[in-house]
Formats: C-alpha cells, sequence, structure tokens
C-alpha cells in the first residue's frame, strides 16, 4: 500500500548506545523517520527525560506520531533539524544537556514510495524533495540548471567521472522536451555513462547527487554540526549516522577541528570543545546488513562535549 510508511531504523542499538541517554536530560533527534530511534530513546529517558524529534517529511511524522503515542516525554516539530535553534528558543530550552542524533539520508519509504521521484526503480515524476511544501524539486534541478551546475553537482555530489558527458546530454534533452520523469532521466543515463557491466547502477550515484542538492542536505550537516557544539551541555553527546563517503568527510573533519586544541597566530590557543568517543566509525553488522543491504554504506560517528 503506497501511503504505509516502511522504515527500517539503522544502527538502532548502536546509535542509542552511543548516545548514552539518560533520565532527566534533553536529546534531540535531528531526523526522525520511522521514529525507530525515537522510541528506544524515549523509553530510555522515562520518567522526566526530554526528547524533540524533527522531521520535514509529513508521511514520517504521521507515522512516528503513531508510533509514539505513548510516550508524553517526547515533542515531534515539523521542522528541518538546522533550525533547531530557533525551535529549542520557542520551547524555552536553553542547553542540549543529553545530546543530538542524526540519522542522515533518505528513508526506505521515500526510496521506494511510487510517487516521490528518489528512486530510478519506479517511474515517477522528478521530485526527490524531503519536504514535500518545498518549491524546487528534482524537476526544476534538471530543467534550470547550466550544463556547468549539472556537471559540478554530478562531479563533487555523486562523484562521477563522465559528468560533463551527462550534462550536455541532458541540455540536449530538455532543448527537444523537458525532462518530467526519472525514466526519462534514467535513459538519459544509461546512454551517457559507460557502465555496462557494472554490478551498481550508474544512476544510483546520479539520483543520490541531485537529492543531495535538492534538500542542501550537505550544507545542513556543516552548518548544524558547528552550531550545535556551543549548544551541548557538558558530557552531552553527538551521534552522527551517515550513508554517503561525502557526508562522513564532513562529519570526520568537523569533529576532529572541535576536538582539537588549536595554536593561535598570536600565541594563545583555543581548548578543544568535543571528544572523540569512537575514532574510527562503527559499521553494521553483517546479520543487519543482511536484513537490510542499504544499511551497508553506514557508518557511525560519535563525540561528546568536553
Amino acid at each position: 500500500m503506497e501511503n504505509e510508511f516502511k522504515h527500517y531504523t539503522v544502527l538502532r542499538n548502536e546509535a542509542v548506545e552511543g548516545l548514552n541517554p539518560q533520565d532527566g536530560l534533553v536529546y534531540i533527534d535531528g531526523t526522525l523517520g520511522g521514529g525507530g530511534h525515537s522510541e528506544l530513546i524515549a523509553s530510555r529517558i522515562l520518567p522526566t527525560g526530554k526528547l524533540i524529534s524533527f522531521d520535514i517529511d509529513n508521511e514520517a511524522i504521521n507515522s512516528a506520531q503513531k508510533r509514539l503515542a505513548n510516550f508524553n516525554n517526547v515533542t515531534i516539530v515539523k521542522n528541518g533539524y538546522q533550525n533547531f535553534e530557533e525551535v529549542l528558543s520557542k520551547l524555552d530550552i536553553k542547553k542540549i544537556t543529553g545530546g543530538m542524533l542524526l540519522d542522515l539520508g533518505a528513508s526506505y519509504h521515500q526510496l521506494t514510495s511510487q510517487n516521490r521521484g528518489f528512486s530510478f526503480a519506479k517511474d515517477s515524476i522528478l521530485d526527490m524533495r524531503f519536504d514535500t511544501s518545498q518549491k524546487f524539486s528534482a524537476y526544476d534541478l534538471i530543467n534550470s540548471y547550466t550544463e556547468q551546475e549539472l556537471a559540478n553537482i554530478f562531479y563533487y555530489y555523486g562523484e562521477e567521472r563522465y559528468s560533463r558527458k551527462l550534462a550536455g546530454n541532458i541540455i540536449k534533452q530538455r532543448k527537444i522536451k523537458q525532462i518530467k520523469t526519472t525514466k526519462e532521466l534514467c535513459d538519459i543515463i544509461q546512454k551517457s555513462l559507460p557502465y555496462k557491466n557494472s554490478r551498481t547502477n550508474p544512476a544510483t550515484r546520479i539520483f543520490q547527487s541531485i537529492r543531495i542538492e535538492v534538500n542542501g542536505e550537505l550544507k545542513n550537516i556543516e552548518n548544524t554540526l558547528k552550531k550545535v557544539v556551543p549548544f551541548l551541555e557538558k558530557d552531552a553527546r553527538i551521534v552522527v549516522i551517515t550513508f554517503h563517503s561525502l557526508e562522513d568527510r564532513i562529519v570526520k573533519k568537523i569533529f576532529k577541528e572541535f576536538s582539537t586544541t588549536k595554536n593561535l597566530e598570536t600565541g594563545g590557543y583555543v581548548e578543544k570543545t568535543l571528544e572523540l568517543v569512537n575514532k574510527k566509525p562503527i559499521y553494521p553488522t553483517d546479520e543487519e546488513i543482511k536484513e537490510n543491504p542499504p544499511s551497508r554504506s553506514a557508518k557511525l560517528r560519535i563525540a561528546k562535549k568536553i
């Protein structure tokens, strides 16, 4: 059934253990999704802990509200996690005393939904918006960006070697007729990229790169992590699950930046404010990957405020 929200909670136990939830503290789940992480966190912080869960996808929120209906310590907010400061201010919360969890990327429901346009496996209108009230979509991107802008997205976000050729073919096609569906775009990708015997469909990286641009994902991650560190109380934690090498690179870089004491040219120094809980990323178990193959690309990083 199309409206049924399906979502596999990746690294559910590992992420929540990394967050170290405790009664009486304030926690943020920046990406509510199906509510799997939020449910486990909420159960661990009873009776006086507070959990604020963010999402911009109405379908995710409607599903998670049912799942979390028995928890009176959870506040679900329709907003992007990058706006956490504004939301917490309205809730009169001055500090994140427990920690923040971010499970990045698209959910299983979004990727497999017939009408959301995230996947080339099902033909639908090009969309890829996490927030369906947002005006800008994949259709707008494909039909309005310049050849150079398209090539840059495919190259930097999709790590595609033949990005210029693909961008050029998209421009040629849209001069004849606008590209409206995932199948139309996938046909151009297949004709443009020379990966005939590849185990992974070449459209995978291209669709992912478009999704990242449409939703401003990498910018949101970087800006949020930089803003959240000063907002954390001592010993509060940041837990991040990534599914893309560029996402993980950003998280690793920012965690390193805040966990290193910096010497200033003026002779002073800036003390480090984070401590890495795990120096190397945590990966899903073989059992989890067998149960949910898309989780194979997941990486979990944890840091603690000091």
